[in-house]
Parts: C-alpha cells; structure tokens; sequence
C-alpha cells in the first residue's frame, strides 16, 4: 500500500477506506489485552510498523496529545489514527471498530447477571479479587512513570491524603486543578528539544466547534439534572462528567463511577465491583465498563447510551484540540501543568485502590493470599490479563466452596 504523504493529506471517505479502518481497528478491538498502554503498542505495531499510516514522530506527537487530554488516552489515539488517515467519519470508523466488541461482551455479561441474579457467587468474588490484583500493578507501573522525583511524590501524597479524607467528586476536581498549577510553578522550565508537525485534516472552525459543545454540555448538563426528573438526563449527566474529568485513563474512572453510582443506589457495590473485574476479561478500552454499567441499570439500550455518553467528551476533545496541539505542545509551561496533573493521578489511583477496591475485596487471609497469587502471575510471570481473570474467576468459585 503507498504511503500516505502526511503535508499533503487530504480529507478521504471513500467506502474501501473507511471498511479498511474498521477491519483493522476491529481486529486490534478483538485481540488488544493488557490496557491502555499495551493498546499504545498494539497501535504502534500495527499502524506504524505494519501499514505506516503514520510515522514514527507522528504517533509519538498524536500519543503526547493524548496523554494531555483527559479521557481514555488509547481509544483517543486511535480516534486521531483514524481522522489522520481518513477524516472525521475516519475517526468515528475506528472507534467503533477498537470499542464494539468488548462493549457487546460486557452488555452480555451484564444482562447474565441481571437476568440469573449470581452477584453474590463465589466466581463473582474471585472477579473482585483480580480487580484488586490489576488496580495493584497499574499502580506499580504508574508510579514509576509519573512520579520520578520527590516533587511529584510529594503531589501524590497529597492527593492521595485530600481524596481519602474528602471523598467527593468535587474533591478530585480540586486537586486535579490544583495539582496542574503545582506543575505549572514547579516544572514551567522543563524543556522538550524533539519537535515535529503533524498535519491533521480538520479545520480550526471545527474543532471551536468540538470544543465549545464540550464546555456546554460539562456547564449545562448538570442544571438540567437538577430542574428536571428525566432520569436519562441524570444518567448522561453522570456519565459524561466521569468521562470528561479523568486523567490517566480507565483504572482511575473506576472511583469517579463508584461515587456517582454506588451510594445512590443505581448500582450495588457488588455488581459493581464484579463488573469492573470481568472488564480486565475483555480486550479494548477499559471505559467500555460504562456498558455495564448501563446495562446492569437500564437494559441492553442502557448500555450503549452509557457508553456514548462516557466517550463522547473524548470524541469532542480530540477532534477540538487536534488542529492546535502543533502549537500548544511547544510551550513547556503547558507540559508542566500536565506533569503535575499525572502525579496526582497516582495518588488518586492509590485512593481508589484503598476505598472501595480493598476495604470491600479483602475479607480475609485466603483473600490476600490469593491476590497475591493473582499479582504475581500479573506483574512477575507475565501472564496475559485474559488468563488472570480466569484463573480468578475458578479460583474464587473454588473458595467459596472451600469455605462452606
């Protein structure tokens, strides 16, 4: 296939494009395990190595975009792969493609549970106990990427203290806001001397366009949550917030969801723990959990307005800031703010790990041990995520009947 020229890109929408994006993306949707950052090397592998949509400076800008935004940073990167290789419908092609197929399995497994009522099985705990085993690693990992020196250390402590103690939605809004200007004070020197343009074909009225509808929404959903009584209008609301206020990608929703869902009583701590399990079962974007989230309330239709509505900010962020990410990169100042806001994204990690993920998992010694099992396979013997939930899954049932 010839290889695209990236300066002289333009905009294409022809039906054999627009089916190739969505083949591929699909087959990443289908086989892509391990989370956001093994997705980035899917992505890398496939349209970088294998069919040189992009090249390799290219991917790596459209990743720093990424990693800027709040949102899913690997479902957004192959948003910008697609615009980049195809225009907006370009975009939107494979998305659908990377999201559909975890999005089915998990409206599925959502459906199961409600129709069979097994939340309480003991396969279903052992679906916990792998959740507390991915939150665990994630943080390793994390904290030895974000946190490299005692200033961003210190940012994760406080975040870490601030959200347990005040345990709001509003809370982490303030320590993200708060966290960004640390970064802006104490990193606004911090120099980047690798630099590249990347040519994306969407015009800058439209991305205005994008990024207005995204401040709208973010303002005016929730004034009409509280004048009306739609309950749909409720659930947008909740759902779209979680998805335009978190940075770090799909571990850290996981607190943002459990306080707008679990305490109202939409779902049980329960369901809602198991479900966050059996996601690590399936490839592609941890934000499709909103699938069952919606469907556990709602039905199968739940399910996909609740993941329209949790990936639309991403949608409306990175076709609104593509057009001038060539810009607003070069300002170290802007890169200082971000490195701030990563650190916190530890502590906020370490919270949520903490409260609800630990205190409600963890019941007793064979619970520990078992994690520990689960951990080990994970981070030490490498085990793909696939086989750690199975592996948990048996194993929970297994001591459920040990127990009895």
């Amino acid at each position: 296939m010839k290889e695209p020229s990236f300066s002289t890109h333009k905009e294409r929408t022809s039906i054999r494009t627009l089916f190739e994006i969505f083949m591929v993306s699909t087959k990443l949707g289908l086989t892509s395990f391990g989370g956001p950052i093994a997705h980035l090397g899917y992505f890398h592998e496939e349209y970088v190595r294998r069919r040189k949509w992009l090249d390799e400076k290219s991917y790596a800008d459209l990743v720093a975009l990424c990693q800027f935004l709040p949102g899913p940073a690997s479902s957004q990167v192959g948003i910008g792969i697609g615009v980049i290789h195809s225009g907006v419908l370009g975009g939107i092609v494979s998305f659908l493609g990377f999201t559909l197929p975890s999005v089915i399995a998990l409206i599925t497994l959502a459906l199961l549970m409600k129709g069979m009522n097994i939340e309480t099985a003991g396969w279903i705990h052992g679906l916990k106990l792998v959740a507390v085993a991915i939150v665990a690693h994630a943080i390793v990992g994390m904290s030895q990427n974000l946190t490299p020196d005692l200033k961003r250390k210190a940012i994760a402590l406080m975040a870490l203290v601030v959200t347990l103690l005040w345990q709001t939605t509003y809370t982490q809004i303030g320590i993200i806001l708060v966290s960004a200007f640390m970064g802006y004070l104490i990193y606004q020197k911090h120099r980047d001397h690798h630099q590249s343009n990347t040519h994306f074909p969407i015009s800058r009225r439209f991305a205005m366009m994008c990024l207005s509808l995204f401040f709208v929404l973010l303002i005016l959903l929730p004034i009409l949550r509280e004048v009306t009584s739609i309950q749909w209008i409720a659930m947008f609301d909740h759902f779209y917030r979680s998805g335009s206020l978190v940075f770090g990608g799909g571990h850290v929703v996981l607190p943002l969801l459990e306080r707008e869902f679990v305490p109202s009583g939409w779902v049980s701590q329960e369901a809602f723990l198991a479900g966050y399990g059996a996601t690590q079962a399936v490839p592609g974007p941890l934000f499709t959990f909103a699938a069952y989230l919606g469907t556990v309330m709602y039905g199968w239709v739940g399910g996909i307005l609740a993941t329209i509505f949790i990936f639309l900010p991403a949608f409306l962020l990175i076709l609104g800031t593509l057009p001038f990410w060539n810009h607003l990169r070069r300002h170290p100042k802007v890169k200082g703010a971000m490195m701030g806001v990563n650190a916190a994204v530890v502590g906020i990690l370490i919270s949520a790990f903490y409260q609800p993920i630990w205190t409600s998992t963890i019941l007793k010694p064979t619970d520990f041990a078992f994690v520990s099992i689960l951990f080990s396979m994970l981070a030490f013997w490498k085990l793909p995520p696939w086989f750690i939930v199975v592996v948990g899954a048996v194993g929970g049932r297994l001591l459920a009947f040990l127990s009895v």
